[in-house]
């Protein structure tokens, strides 16, 4: 669907916490690879910011729950004849060693990168507008006029932690966006419901729009009941309001 823009719901907080990690991995990986200053130090807030999930929950436990839900879910498959059996042998394999390597992690995730004096100096600045500037933190200034090869050995040994918990997550919502195919339906002047049965353990809506149409998808709701509201942007940068019009959109209700 490249001429549609997609709007994502997640029904619990696990799977919220997941696509937040995803967009700053993304982030961190464009902005890492970026030959500016400020590019670095994009770089350097995201992975503060990946840092700071990290702190706040238990992450790693969580994603080992998943990856051992999916290869149970995915084995079921293996004697189907609609599967191809050595592309699923291949997935599942890819899962295993994903979980291997996440078991032998020790200790909380990236901790040892916050023990280091530079990054402890840019977390407490970084709360301050503008805080990070070469009078607040000489050290980080020098870092940043650096040869770029330096930086960019750098910015891969701190983020290294966090390198496998990336390809995980990468794998679980993968799983999960994929799991169910799209439906077409019609939001009567800009409004549908969707009602989700109880006994399913559905864990994400996605909604695609044509990218022609003025207006974007506004979801809310929980994980019995969603409705979906299709705004229109005001141009006077007033609030949005709902469009007058019916809207077709793709939905996906997606499980695993």
């Amino acid at each position: 669907m490249k001429n549609h823009i997609t709007y994502e719901f997640p029904l619990n907080e696990r799977i919220r916490v997941f696509i937040r990690l995803e967009q700053l991995f993304q982030q961190f990986g464009q902005f890492s690879t970026g030959l500016s200053i400020p590019d670095k130090r994009a770089a350097i807030a995201v992975l503060l910011d990946i840092m700071s999930i990290f702190r706040r929950n238990d992450l790693k436990s969580e994603i080992l729950k998943e990856l051992d839900r999916h290869a149970k879910v995915l084995s079921k498959y293996a004697d189907s004849q609609s599967v191809d059996a050595r592309q699923l042998e291949g997935i599942l394999e890819t899962v295993s060693q994903t979980s291997k390597k996440l078991y032998a992690m020790s200790g909380k995730i990236g901790l040892e990168i916050m023990e280091s004096d530079l990054f402890q100096s840019i977390a407490q600045r970084s709360s301050i507008p503008g805080g990070t500037c070469s009078f607040d933190l000489p050290e980080f200034h020098y870092w940043l006029e650096q040869d770029e090869h330096i930086r960019r050995k750098d910015l891969e040994r701190w983020s290294a932690p966090f390198d496998e918990i990336r390809v995980a997550i990468d794998l679980i919502l993968n799983f999960i966006r994929n799991s169910s195919s799209p439906s077409e339906e019609l939001a009567e002047a800009g409004f549908y419901q969707i009602s989700l049965d109880k006994n399913l353990p559905y864990q994400l809506i996605r909604v695609s729009l044509d990218k022609t149409m003025d207006c974007f998808a506004e979801i809310s709701g929980g994980k019995h009941r969603c409705t979906i509201r299709f705004m229109t942007p005001s141009p006077d940068e007033q609030r949005p309001t709902q469009s007058p019009d019916d809207i077709p959109f793709f939905l996906t209700r997606c499980l695993f």
